[in-house]
């Protein structure tokens, strides 16, 4: 590549070991993630190592390069494996609410280029429509002006609403795809421990116990609580 400087190899099975490795010198040096073919994060290792930097809170950006997407991906702090851009965000509400319920079901991430006088409106679109994801609004991309706003809608709305000047220039909207709700299950302890309780306690008083041992749901609790109960 020509580049003078040290270089170290990133890969999927050591990233973690090399953000340890240049913890000491990211407060104090310029450090360079590049890609010999492609574009870092885009089938790529790095993801750890941008989120490890929006964690410390520590300045990102990326080199301009053909269109503002991929720096707005690489940036977002959100899942880049898998992601779809659907261009700009419909100017009418009938066409937003349309692209809510996509989002809604959309297990990728989610692209858009976005007005800052349409962003505002469309954020709220997105709450009343139950989606309350983290989202990554990025300004100005690869210009002087560049700031990401990151976090759940609600926390970016009001960040981005207290400045008139947040809402100045061209934006990418990125929005998280839908999670995989994990159900967690009671283990065989915890059961022989349920079996013991309910000898002292009532349903209700066992089912709160559980929960606070636990943080397992109410809900899954009582169902399991009532099966060895009436067994």
């Amino acid at each position: 590549m020509g580049i003078k400087k040290k270089l170290l190899s990133l890969h999927d099975y050591n990233e973690q070991v090399l953000i340890k490795r240049i913890a000491k010198y990211q407060n104090n040096a310029p450090i360079a993630l590049i890609s010999d073919a492609g574009s870092p994060l885009i089938s790529d290792p790095g993801y750890k190592l941008v989120l490890d930097y929006i964690k410390k809170n520590l300045m990102i950006t990326c080199v301009p390069g053909p269109s503002s997407v991929i720096p707005a991906l690489q940036l977002s702090g959100l899942p880049v494996n898998n992601f779809t851009f659907h261009g700009f965000v419909a100017k009418n509400k009938s066409g937003q609410k349309e692209m809510c319920d996509i989002i809604k079901n959309s297990n990728s991430t989610n692209v858009f280029f976005i007005s800052g006088s349409r962003l505002i409106n469309f954020l709220n679109e997105l709450l009343n429509n139950k989606v309350n994801r983290k989202i990554s609004v990025c300004k100005e991309m690869t210009k002087m002006n560049e700031k990401i706003f990151r976090g759940e809608i609600d926390s970016v709305l009001k960040n981005i609403s207290s400045k008139k000047n947040n809402l100045k220039g061209e934006f990418v909207l990125v929005i998280e795809g839908k999670t995989k709700e994990i159900t967690k299950k009671l283990s065989p302890e915890i059961e022989k421990l349920i079996v013991k309780l309910l000898l002292k306690f009532s349903l209700t008083e066992v089912v709160q116990i559980v929960h606070k041992l636990t943080s397992i749901s109410k809900n899954e609790v009582y169902k399991t609580v009532l099966s060895i109960k009436d067994d």
